[in-house]
């Protein structure tokens, strides 16, 4: 055993005598340090992770949300960011490890294991206010122009991280190389390259190995924290354990089963990462975890009215936002993204700067978010269940409408191999996934109305009980009015388009009023 202690090798074997391993491990114990989780408990990371945490890139991941606007649903879903980076960092630790311990011949180096923390601890640096919110409606919205995700970000803001000198010395000090720091920025962005697995095959944009940190010897360190062969990974191991304690939902998966029993393995000449044959069920119920959490929180249809509602307010306000970057340029709330200075001062807190502020600009936005406070949401119509594919942009006049569907789960089922006990080198697939392949291509349409006529007017003027009943009477005739125009709207919309409705849910209120 050799750990790494700045720039120096400490060995450890079976020669040592009990006070030399004493010192080592009250070293070792002194250079790493121990965080304590909620969710995997004490965890000890590297003092490089350390000094990554301690910048100020790192440190505004403590005021993004995890799960954006569902914290307005779920009480106790206030964890962020940054204690899931955490949680990924040491999963990545102890996945690396185990596969370094369990399969000498991979010849995974100290250097490996380090940069699959670090990727593991970074991946979700360049995360927006209220997470995927940001990245999934306001920019789409705000810059139709341009395509970006919060990975792309991830990697800019690594960059950005690496400018500090103290983070630069440290890495020389460990012997990170810039292959090294380019195959961290390659596992926090993977590429999509080419594969076939048996039966599927999956096309990707090159017919060569198209990274530069590891070669294709090493594969199997790129499935690690972000897996785009199948969808099991580390980051996914410890959000389904952390937003299901937090969202105080039951996570049937057992993610330490997959770290003891992952084994890498040869699929076409390509190394993956397999799981023992008897852990088949152990990783659908992972799949079925991811999609109870879409379905009862991820996609709650007051979170999804939240985050509309909050993206609105966002779109309104972004003309009269002011973020000062680099140099001095100030940068609005859309264009911040391009200016890891300013995107570094973007979190969570620009909802307290817009709902505090008594900028006139800012009203419209500020009211958004005044009604979001004061449980004045935008009102569900009804959803209905439509056959029709995910590329489809929905638009209903006057109303918000948006698809829910997740395709992924039941896609990446049939991509996971197994390695069998008696025969563990070789890789087999299971023929129970294509049983769960059904109704993959369902996907919900929800209809939410604005409330643009049915909002309280606020009249300063001293009324008359009966004056107050006659207005609280109109009021709900407007509503009623309002509600049936928009629902029949959507109710043209889909006839139009020609989707076969599988299924339609009205509200009570729906079923009075047609």
């Amino acid at each position: 055993m050799k750990i790494l202690q700045k720039g120096k090798v400490i060995y450890i074997n079976i020669y040592h005598s009990n006070s030399e391993k004493l010192k080592i491990v009250y070293l070792l114990t002194f250079l790493f340090q121990v965080f304590n989780d909620p969710i995997h408990g004490h965890i000890e990371l590297h003092p490089l992770l350390v000094k990554i945490i301690d910048t100020p890139q790192f440190q505004r991941l403590r005021n993004i949300k995890q799960l954006g606007g569902a914290y307005f649903v779920y009480p106790g879903a206030s964890h962020n960011r940054f204690e899931h980076s955490l949680g990924v960092a040491y999963l990545a630790g102890e996945l690396v490890e185990a596969l370094s311990r369990k399969q000498p011949e991979l010849k995974i180096d100290d250097r490996d294991i380090l940069c699959v923390k670090i990727a593991g601890l970074c991946h979700d640096l360049g995360h927006g206010p209220f997470s995927h919110l940001f990245d999934g409606k306001f920019i789409p919205k705000a810059r139709p122009d341009i395509k970006w995700k919060h990975e792309e970000a991830s990697v800019k803001m690594f960059d950005y991280l690496m400018e500090d000198d103290e983070v630069e010395e440290e890495m020389s000090e460990y012997h990170l190389t810039d292959q090294d720091v380019t195959f961290i920025k390659e596992m926090i962005d993977p590429k999509e390259f080419p594969q076939t697995l048996s039966n599927v095959t999956i096309v990707f944009s090159s017919p060569q190995w198209p990274y530069k940190g590891r070669g294709q010897e090493k594969s199997f360190l790129y499935e690690i924290v972000s897996n785009s062969t199948n969808g099991i990974d580390v980051d996914k191991f410890d959000y389904f354990a952390r937003d299901s304690h937090h969202l105080g939902i039951q996570n049937n998966f057992d993610h330490r089963r997959f770290l003891e029993f992952a084994r890498v393995c040869k699929v076409d000449g390509q190394k993956h990462i397999c799981s023992r044959d008897k852990e088949e069920w152990n990783l659908i119920d992972m799949f079925n975890t991811r999609t109870g959490l879409h379905r009862r929180a991820y996609q709650h249809t007051v979170t999804k009215i939240i985050e509309n509602m909050i993206n609105d307010a966002f779109l309104k306000a972004d003309p009269f936002i002011q973020i000062e970057g680099s140099g001095g340029k100030m940068f609005k709330l859309s264009t911040a993204i391009d200016d890891m200075e300013a995107y570094t001062k973007l979190t969570d807190n620009v909802f307290e700067q817009i709902l505090n502020s008594s900028s006139d600009g800012l009203g419209p936005a500020r009211e958004i978010l005044e009604r979001i406070i004061s449980r004045d949401l935008y009102v569900f119509l009804g959803e209905c269940k439509v056959k029709m594919p995910s590329t489809v942009h929905i638009n209903v006049d006057n109303t918000i409408a948006h698809g829910v569907q997740d395709h992924q789960s039941m896609e990446c089922i049939n991509n996971i191999y197994y390695y069998s006990k008696h025969n563990p080198d070789k890789a087999i697939k299971s023929n129970q996934h294509e049983l769960l392949s059904m109704s993959c291509c369902l996907q919900y349409i929800r209809v939410y109305c604005k409330r643009t006529t049915m909002q309280k007017k606020t009249d300063k003027r001293k009324r008359t009980d009966k004056q107050k009943a006659t207005d609280k009477q109109k009021r709900k005739i407007a509503q009623r009015q309002e509600k049936k125009k928009m629902y029949l709207q959507f109710v043209r919309w889909y006839k139009n388009k020609g989707f076969h409705i599988v299924k339609v849910i009205f509200r009570i209120i729906l079923l009075n009023m047609l």
